[in-house]
């Protein structure tokens, strides 16, 4: 504690200094005294309420999510992009509205099952850009700073979905997160996930799609992320001990698990189309296509040939799992999968006259690059789905209905038996 000096005593050094006795360095505190110490101005209206440990955990998630959505946005704008992680701080809920401009792109994000919503703002630059280059242009933004039309929201609805589709992938290791999109924004001063008092963890991503640059910013709120502090904490603590054993070596992916899909065909049709075939369960009719034969893929790039080694069975009565015999092999894994993407243009479906892919998927499984890249004429895959089950119908990668091979005048097909609900 700090001596208290009486008048006289003060008089005496004022004194002792005026005559050049002593030095005024000589009544600095000593180096190591606690007057010398730094201290931490702590703000008691902006309390940290998450540890090192804990924002290291949500870097580590989110150093995730970007490398996804790099690839998931190139894919669906069909144009270079790249995101990677500019921060992670924490601040108030107040502080992030005033920092976002007016207008802008704002999904908000209920992160189902945490008690909670989330915000992910989308730097207008880029999300012009973007729009841009999904209906057809070349990603100009000139004159491209206005307030979201009705079209343009719908499809960065379409957007939005697809990064959160990413944000759940990302967020495996922690949590079996199902978020889903409650809305679109322009306005943030409209939010109201959380009090404007309310500290929040805001996680910056720098994106950049072409030439243009921007950021991605996740707003979640401290009450969304209470309950699984813990998890986030262990976390930062697992990755700390896995990271010598999960290191891969430039150039030796072998322990690289991909999932591999076998599709009985890709094919092209109108949205107009599309949406009879459901309202009717009609059938999807495959041309000049060997019977019950298909292509196996991992993620879009093709890698071989296959035959249903069902058919043995009778009309797929067999008991266990389905199971594929390989008829030819082509494993290019040395491909960037970014160029072997099919480039197609999706929609929110408000253009009829847009082509929607359609796969019939037989079903998938889980090898390493190792493994994939010792298959053989004759090996055989054995799938994720039972014998007797029916195939996934997907439209632009999303699961909308369930069929059954027909053949009809020696034209092969899958006739919808059907139709699943849709999230909304």
């Amino acid at each position: 504690m700090t001596d208290v000096l009486t008048a006289d005593e003060i008089d005496q050094l004022l004194t002792a200094i005026n005559k050049g006795d002593t030095e005024p360095s000589d009544f600095r505190p000593a180096s190591n005294s606690a007057a010398s110490k730094k201290i931490k101005i702590y703000d008691f209206k902006r309390p940290d309420k998450f540890s090192r440990e804990q924002i290291r955990s949500i870097s580590i998630i989110h150093e995730t999510f970007a490398r996804l959505i790099t690839t998931s946005i190139t894919t669906k704008c069909r144009a270079m992009c790249h995101a990677h992680i500019a921060s992670v701080d924490q601040l108030t809920f107040e502080e992030f509205v005033r920092s976002v401009p007016t207008p802008t792109s704002l999904g908000i994000i209920n992160m189902y099952p945490l008690n909670g919503q989330a915000v992910l703002e989308i730097d207008p630059a880029c999300a012009f850009a973007m729009l841009d280059r999904i209906l057809g242009g070349y990603g100009d933004i000139s004159n491209c700073r206005h307030e979201l039309t009705d079209i343009e929201k719908s499809l960065m609805e379409g957007i939005f979905n697809r990064i959160i589709n990413n944000l759940c992938e990302a967020w495996q290791p922690v949590l079996d997160l199902k978020p889903h999109l409650e809305g679109v924004e322009t306005n943030p001063q409209f939010l109201k996930i959380t009090p404007f008092t309310e500290m929040i963890i805001l996680v910056t991503i720098e994106f950049k799609i072409m030439d243009v640059e921007g950021m991605m910013n996740l707003c979640i709120p401290f009450p969304t992320v209470e309950s699984i502090l813990g998890k986030l904490t262990n976390l930062y603590k697992c990755s700390k001990e896995r990271k010598n054993t999960q290191k891969v070596e430039m150039g030796n992916l072998d322990g690289l698990k991909k999932t591999i899909r076998a599709l009985y065909f890709k094919k092209e049709i109108k949205l107009n189309q599309l949406e009879k075939l459901l309202e009717t369960k009609g059938i999807i009719l495959i041309e000049e296509k060997a019977l019950f034969s298909g292509k196996l893929y991992i993620d879009d790039l093709y890698i071989g040939d296959f035959i249903d080694n069902n058919l043995d069975c009778g009309n797929f009565n067999c008991n266990g799992y389905k199971k594929i015999n390989i008829l030819r092999k082509e494993c290019k894994l040395e491909k960037n999968y970014m160029n072997e993407k099919n480039n197609l243009l999706e929609t929110s479906g408000t253009l009829k006259d847009i082509n929607v892919q359609i796969i019939a998927e037989l079903g998938r499984t889980v090898k390493t690059l190792e493994q994939v890249s010792g298959f053989t004429e004759n090996t055989i895959l054995e799938l994720d789905k039972m014998a007797g089950e029916p195939v996934d119908i997907y439209a632009n990668n999303v699961k909308i209905a369930l069929g059954e091979v027909v053949v009809i005048d020696e034209v092969f097909g899958v006739r919808i038996t059907e139709v699943l609900k849709t999230e909304k």
